[in-house]
């Protein structure tokens, strides 16, 4: 063998002396700073999340979760790292003085040599990287062994093997944990032996005879004999993870599981470790025969037991009478389902909904009248906006949220929305990094409305308003340093002296704004430069150490989304999409629902939580999307708390006796407050989470039927309607969105704040089912379900059909037209479609809202209510209104909260007349426009006749007939004519003057649409 660079001389081994030097020495220095730079960005984001968690009195959390990822990586990565160079080291000092062939090509042996002369520094690099790759994917782990490492009994056997849930739920997902690196150690260490050897001439497979030396057998015996023994092992686990397994029905065993798959696995358990015995032996007989007959035989074993067994099995005895085989298994599934979900105690009543309608129906539900909210959160954002934007750096969300507030003497469903700080409203020349994140630093106060009032021009009755607040919601700390619409960072309390933060903007002319300086408990220090290069690193932003605003008191405030403070303060919960804000005890805070949620609850239905949880609003983004995963256990186990002001984030046990919520709060002590510490103020806000409800909504559409044979065969699947105000095109299907409203059962005393959804039928539209659960925390009936199963034989309309109706109406129709033509000038938008159980039936409510198309500044307006019942529907300017004309004449109610509708009919037909003709006259313009001439004048004759009726319908002599358009006219820049414009509706003579125009005009002169008069042309 020719000599090897270790038999060389040490002077022949060194490189000679040169140029080369240099280069050389670059390329460390350089890697060296790489690693540097890598270090202290991760350093970085380390200490600057310490800072955050201990700003908000958490940094318990944060030592916990980190001290349990570094336990992780240090102990899986060293056994990783370890266990690969350990076999590495073997296969080196076991391998043979002649290799077993020669090398498979020229200079390969120089590899082998390479590796030699280097091998302190190639098992360094090995065994790091063994320990980085280990130890990263075991840190992540830190949620599955925290769990396991503080699990709560649940109390509650599983259906099959008599284990605890708590076993199915923290030891099986850890034990899969272990299985998985150990796996993962066993492969890496088989490859690792094998490079060894091949490279040492102690594995060759194309070698004549024997392919592998002595020891190279013994250690790949052995390996090979782990692996096997750990797939034994899994074969063992694989009969627990049945219980959570899909099957083409459900969720958990089923009849072939349970006769086929359960056994099989068994029987497998038993040959792999039959077969890693074999393994074993062969340390001693060192022949490949019995362990090869024994993998054969254990492939065999699994195609035929692990998959054709099963197979036939379903074929023959479960497919021809598969009701009556799976019915013991669908019925577990079925009680572990509404166990898992909290559907025990769902109250299904059969509910025989009239259709017919007489007078005097509702006034047996006097009460529930002045409950039905018309004021639709999802549309009326833009309002708030103009009305109560005040300036374009404030902005609402695009869909507000509801809430009850105790106003006067009466409990009233109000919308609510923050005035946040948004920067991108500022002009574009005012967009600089001191406005950016030293002046426009916070919102100011919230505005809420009545939700089941608007005023006279069909505007929201305003409960809270104005900068300084004007408040029926009582005195409260207005400033929002902490919503939705935040900043990324923002520095804030530097200067007492000089504020530079924007409080409020100026009031007038000679008004000066007024400037704030934070001097909340929020927030972290920033003063020293330590900590200003560490933030001006951590948002590649030198100005943070560069800037005069940050002395030694500043404070940067960054995560400042509700939600995302909560997933970060509990990172063990499935956050609500939905914050809400509140005024609590003196304080805006954002009221979050938290979720403990499993995927390994025996025997219960796994569902989407993304497509659960996606309905019309989600679609929007209005509303945050769930993450796509599946889970078969949910419970609200936490209402969570963030201060507006201060940031300060509060958690609260709920659902005291989730063993989730126990173990959770075992391993982070002290971080869950009793829910005996909720605050009289603060309990009177919190509601069913909207979430949670949706994905029980998707169960009982399937699992309110408690009979297997039924269940089975679907025949009484229902399904949630599709929101029949996105369009009926297939892209805008998505799922109505469940309303919170106050109603009254059938089988209640008085009126509760309820969410409410409804049911129809698989493949139909007609309704087939009301549901609501009682959403008001205080309640002795929180979270109770109650469903009005309709009958059969009785077809109620679901809301597509009714919002067919609504939109085929002529009388509907026709009152809409200037809303809604081509050519009006407006758009009418339909709020949401409301369902409730009054009168004996099912009562449909949808508000409509109109504003200016396509025009800066419009903001909706409610202009009609639409009211449906069994076949009947009608419209009124007010609710009041509408649910007389449904009910011959008189509902038998009487709503204090709609403004009374005009007593005279005839200013009614005034009204629709005159908007007739505003419709017409802006046909014209347009006609003119495009130069059809015939068009023109056709709009102005319709024009005409409106005016007329108004007229005559007013008692008052007609206005003059406008102006004829002179075809020989010369044309204006646009290629029109300029026509003689028809005046404006007369002042005098007792005109329909004093007839408001269609479109009101508020006070302070914003025209919500154009008025009455002819357009001017082109």
């Amino acid at each position: 063998m020719s000599e090897g660079i270790y038999d060389m001389p040490e002077e022949r081994r060194r490189p000679p002396r040169g140029s080369g030097q240099r280069p050389r020495a670059l390329v460390p220095t350089i890697a060296t700073l790489v690693l540097l730079v890598i270090l202290f960005s991760v350093f970085t984001d380390i200490w600057t999340q310490r800072l955050w968690y201990k700003s908000i009195e958490l940094g318990s959390v944060f030592s916990t979760v980190l001290g349990t990822r570094v336990l992780l990586f240090a102990v899986i990565g060293v056994l990783m790292s370890a266990a690969v160079v350990a076999n590495v080291i073997i296969a080196y000092r076991t391998r043979p003085r002649v290799a077993l062939a020669p090398s498979p090509s020229p200079g390969f042996e120089r590899y082998g040599e390479l590796l030699q002369l280097r091998r302190k520094l190639t098992i360094g690099v090995l065994a790091a990287l063994m320990l980085v790759f280990g130890g990263s994917a075991a840190s992540g782990e830190w949620k599955v062994f925290l769990a396991w490492r503080n699990r709560t009994p649940f109390g509650v056997n599983d259906q099959h093997f008599g284990k605890d849930i708590s076993f199915f739920v923290f030891d099986y997902p850890w034990m899969r944990v272990l299985l998985g690196f150990g796996y993962s150690i066993v492969l890496l260490s088989i490859v690792a032996a094998v490079v060894t050897h091949y490279l040492y001439g102690g594995f060759r497979p194309s070698a004549k005879g024997q392919k592998a030396s002595a020891a190279a057998q013994v250690q790949f015996s052995v390996l090979l004999g782990v692996l096997v023994l750990l797939k034994a092992f899994s074969y063992w686990l694989d009969r627990y993870g049945q219980t959570t397994t899909d099957s083409r029905l459900f969720t958990g065993i089923s009849y072939t599981g349970d006769n086929a798959i359960l056994p099989s696995k068994e029987i497998l358990a038993v040959i792999a470790l039959l077969c890693a015995g074999l393994f074993f032996a062969n340390v001693v007989r060192k022949t490949w025969l019995l362990p090869g007959v024994g993998t054969v035989v254990l492939i065999l074993s699994a195609v035929l037991l692990g998959a054709l067994w099963p197979a036939a099995l379903q074929q023959i005895r479960v497919r021809p009478s598969e009701p009556d085989r799976e019915g013991p298994y669908i019925t577990k599934n079925i009680t572990a389902t509404r166990q898992a979900y909290g559907l025990e105690n769902v109250k299904v009543d059969t509910y025989a909904a009239t259709t017919n309608t007489t007078p005097n129906q509702l006034a047996k539900d006097a009460e529930v009248l002045p409950g039905i909210r018309l004021i639709d959160p999802s549309v009326v954002g833009p309002a708030f906006e103009q009305l109560q934007q005040v300036r374009g750096f404030y902005a609402f969300p695009a869909v507000l949220d509801v809430d009850r507030y105790k106003i006067g003497t009466k409990v009233v469903d109000t919308v609510i929305g923050v005035r946040e700080v948004q920067i991108s409203g500022l002009p574009q020349g005012q967009r600089n990094w001191n406005n950016d994140h030293t002046v426009y630093t916070h919102g100011y106060g919230v505005v809420s409305a009545d939700g089941n009032k608007r005023d006279a021009e069909g505007e929201p009755v305003w409960s809270s308003q104005d900068i300084p607040p004007k408040s029926q919601l009582g005195t409260y700390e207005p400033r929002i340093y902490f919503g939705e619409q935040s900043p990324d960072y923002s520095i804030v309390g530097g200067n007492k002296a000089a504020p530079v933060e924007l409080d409020t903007p100026e009031g007038s002319a000679t008004d000066q704004p007024k400037m704030f300086n934070y001097e909340g408990k929020g927030g972290v220090p920033v003063g020293s430069f330590f900590n200003q290069l560490l933030f001006a690193t951590k948002f590649r932003d030198l100005n943070v150490m560069l800037s005069g605003r940050v002395t030694d008191t500043s404070k940067i405030l960054f995560d400042r989304h509700p939600r995302d403070r909560v997933e970060k303060a509990a990172p063990w919960l499935t956050v609500d999409g939905d914050p809400y804000p509140a005024v609590v005890d003196g304080r805006v805070v954002w009221i979050l629902d938290g979720y403990t949620t499993s995927a390994n609850y025996p025997y219960s239905q796994k569902v989407s939580l993304e497509d659960s949880t996606d309905d019309a609003l989600t679609d929007r983004g209005a509303v945050a999307v769930q993450a796509s995963e599946d889970i078969n256990y949910i419970r609200n186990s936490v209402k969570a708390v963030v201060d507006a002001y201060d940031g300060s984030v509060d958690l609260y046990g709920w659902d005291e006796s989730d063993p989730l919520l126990k173990t959770w709060s075992k391993a982070f002590p002290g971080t869950i407050k009793p829910r005996s510490e909720i605050s009289p103020g603060l309990m009177s806000h919190l509601r069913y989470p909207e979430d949670m409800f949706k994905v029980q909504r998707d169960l009982l559409a399937k699992y309110h039927v408690t009979n297997p044979g039924t269940w089975y065969s679907n025949s009484d699947l229902w399904r949630v309607p599709v929101d029949p105000t996105q369009g009926s095109a297939a892209e805008n299907a998505r799922k109505q969105p469940p309303f919170y409203l106050s109603l009254r059962m059938p089988d209640q005393t008085e009126s509760r704040f309820s969410l409410t959804s409804v049911y129809v039928p698989n493949q139909r539209d007609n309704l087939a089912s009301f549901l609501a659960v009682d959403a008001e925390a205080s309640s002795e009936d929180y979270g109770q379900f109650r469903i009005l199963r309709l009958p059969d034989t009785n077809q109620i309309d679901g809301p597509g059909q009714v919002a067919n109706q609504f939109q085929t109406n002529e009388q509907i129709r026709q009152a809409l037209l200037p809303y809604t033509g081509p050519t009006s000038g407006a758009r009418a938008e339909y709020g949401n479609l409301l369902t409730l159980p009054v009168g004996g039936g099912l009562l449909y409510v949808q508000p409509v809202y109109s504003s200016r198309a396509a025009a800066s500044g419009s903001y909706p307006v409610l202009r009609f209510v639409l009211v449906g019942f069994g076949n009947k529907v009608a419209f009124g300017t007010t609710l009041q209104e509408a649910l007389d004309k449904v009910f011959s004449g008189n509902a038998g109610v009487d709503d204090p909260n709609d403004p009374k509708p005009d007593p005279d009919p005839e200013n009614q037909t005034v009204k629709a007349a005159l908007a007739e003709a505003q419709a017409a006259f802006v046909e014209a313009d347009a006609a003119l426009k495009k130069g059809d001439l015939a068009g023109y004048q056709a709009a102005i004759r319709k024009a005409q006749a409106a005016i007329a009726r108004a007229t005559s319908a007013n008692n008052a002599t007609p206005p003059p007939t406008p102006g004829t358009p002179n075809p020989t006219a010369t044309p204006t820049g646009g290629g029109g004519t300029t026509p003689s414009a028809p005046p404006s509706t007369p002042t005098g003579g007792g005109g329909p003057a004093a007839v408001p125009p269609p479109f009101p005009q508020p006070s302070g002169g914003r025209p919500l649409a154009p008025p009455l008069v002819t357009p001017s042309g082109g």
